[in-house]
């Protein structure tokens, strides 16, 4: 039933998001080599496709050409059974996309439905149905219009509202002219008329649409009917709906599709005899295993590919910002030393123009001008790099912000010698460095959430104060990491009335041994440095819960 539901609409839309608006800019022109690559891989072999959209993601300069590649890994990440990852996939896309230009509208139309498909599958109906009308708003395409609407019905359905859903299936019924669409959204219209009025009877148009069905070699579509068959006949005549159950079971296995198969098992666990039960049972509960394990492994693997670009990307970045601090640094040396040349140059031209009067004193003169600025240079600027190589020599695994601290002190003092100023280093997203340090420490045993953590948050407060909240978290993550053996990590961040609180959980051991109190000292210490206070609550085996905030 989701493969029928939700996978093949998956895919089509995805392909809408490529192929609407071909007209004028088509998206074909926008795509490279590895977008290429990665959609050679999809729905063939999904964990390269995913790695290759991730690559599109940190490599592409076309904000379509991103936000296309989020919607595939969404797809990807969803069809896996990572609804989660699904959505932080979509919000992303979403973020590349501007809904006043007509070349991102296809995108945008497709990122909504699969967020409404999303929000179907975890039971939030009405959540869905505002992601439905914000895709149908920007849907240029009738086909996927007539689709958007089949969803919105099914959510109206989920939630009790058959009426509403009656009205969008006969409105689609009156407009849609494929066959295999038209099939499956009269049988979701019967079906849905039947659990609005127990007393009707949806046999001739659930008949009708699996003839459709069968004759368009619909399989998927013909599993949908056998479900709905089952669940028409489990009360009114048991054999029939054990015999469709059957039916479905074996067509799902047909198409190796785990979730139908453990559907049509609970259907014949339901329907067949006691001696039966037992084996539909023991299929069930491996089916269902398997699943599950398929599933946290795919979840996994998407975090690790993520986490491997991310690191990267950022070693990339940081090997850079290296580079172009040894070129300043020595743009700043060679300044210097003109500076140096060019006074003694003017001292010199000086000095040969009254040297006829005052030889012998501007040759003395001459002689104090260079033994100053050549005291400056070895005092303040020689000696201390000198300092530096030493300290280099001797410790050859120096923290490189000690050594760039250092560094800074040689600028200054140069910087003095040129009266000239240096240039500002701006500073990059908190938000995104605090997110990506954060998610870094996710893991296959280990799930981290962050709610709350947006620019907005953060608006206003000193770069000392981030700062330190920033190690505070590194510190209480890493010490999780280390000691407390947690599976699940929840971390929320809250404004109010010019004061931040951040709370954190783990469900970990608890607070227990001497490496993990002197951890936790250390917080307490960068806390009392900016004016904050903390709380902490652990219980052994019980988790623990931090609670820290400070003034903005």
């Amino acid at each position: 039933m989701k493969k029928t539901h939700i996978l093949v609409f998956f895919i089509l839309v995805a392909f809408a998001c490529k192929k609407e608006n071909t007209t004028k800019t088509p998206v074909k022109n926008v795509k490279n080599q590895t977008f290429e690559i990665a959609e050679s891989f999809f729905f063939k072999n999904n964990d390269s496709s995913f790695y290759y959209f991730n690559k599109v993601t940190t490599t592409a300069k076309d904000s379509l050409q991103v936000a296309m590649a989020y919607n595939y890994m969404a797809v990807i990440q969803s069809d896996a059974g990572d609804y989660f990852g699904g959505q932080e996939s979509l919000t992303l896309s979403l973020g590349f996309l501007n809904e006043h230009k007509q070349t991102d509208l296809a995108c945008l139309a497709s990122d909504y439905n699969e967020l409404g498909l999303n929000s179907t599958y975890f039971k939030r109906y009405t959540e869905a149905i505002n992601y439905y009308n914000l895709a149908l708003k920007f849907c240029r395409n009738d086909a996927y219009k007539l689709r958007f609407l089949n969803n919105k019905a099914l959510a109206y359905q989920k939630s009790g509202a058959y009426l509403n859903a009656i009205d969008i299936y006969n409105e689609v019924l009156r407009k849609i002219s494929d066959k295999k669409e038209y099939a499956r959204v009269l049988s979701n219209a019967a079906r849905t008329k039947w659990l609005q009025n127990p007393n009707y009877n949806p046999l001739a148009d659930f008949s009708k649409a699996l003839q459709i069905r069968y004759l368009e070699k619909d399989e998927w579509g013909q599993n949908a009917s056998y479900a709905h068959l089952a669940d028409y006949y489990e009360k009114k005549k048991p054999d029939s709906a054990f015999s469709y159950a059957k039916k479905m079971y074996l067509t799902a296995t047909k198409l190796n599709s785990p979730d139908d198969r453990l559907e049509a098992l609970q259907k014949l666990i339901k329907l067949s005899p006691a001696i039966a039960t037992k084996q539909y049972f023991q299929k069930y509960q491996s089916i269902d295993d398997s699943l599950q394990t398929a599933r946290s492994a795919a979840k996994n693997q998407f975090a690790l590919i993520r986490y491997d670009s991310e690191k990267n990307r950022a070693d990339f970045l940081k090997a850079q910002a290296d580079n172009v601090e040894k070129q300043n640094d020595i743009l700043r040396k060679n300044i210097g030393l003109g500076v140096l040349i060019l006074c003694l140059i003017i001292g010199f031209i000086l000095y040969r123009k009254r040297q006829k009067e005052l030889k012998q004193e501007k040759e003395l003169e001459v002689k104090k001008t260079e033994l100053k600025y050549v005291k400056k240079v070895h005092d303040g600027v020689a000696n201390k790099i000198y300092q530096v190589m030493s300290e280099v020599e001797n410790a050859p695994e120096m923290n490189k912000t000690i050594l760039a601290d250092k560094l800074e002190v040689i600028y200054q003092i140069s910087r003095d010698l040129s009266y000239e100023n240096g240039d500002m280093n701006l500073e990059e997203s908190f938000v995104k460095e605090l997110s990506k340090m954060l998610y870094a420490y996710s893991s296959a045993k280990t799930d981290v959430a962050v709610k709350g953590n947006d620019d907005a948050l953060w608006a206003n407060v000193k770069a000392t104060t981030k700062n330190e909240v920033y190690l505070i978290l590194q510190n209480l993550m890493t010490n999780m990491d280390k000691h407390s053996e947690a599976d699940q990590v929840n971390i929320s961040f809250e404004r109010k009335d010019q004061q931040i609180t951040v709370l954190y959980f783990d469900n970990g051991k608890g607070m227990q041994g001497a490496v993990r109190k002197n951890g936790l000292n250390n917080t307490e210490t960068r806390i009392e440095s900016i004016s904050g206070r903390i709380t902490f609550d652990t219980k052994p085996d019980k988790g623990l819960e931090i609670e820290f905030s400070f003034p903005i």
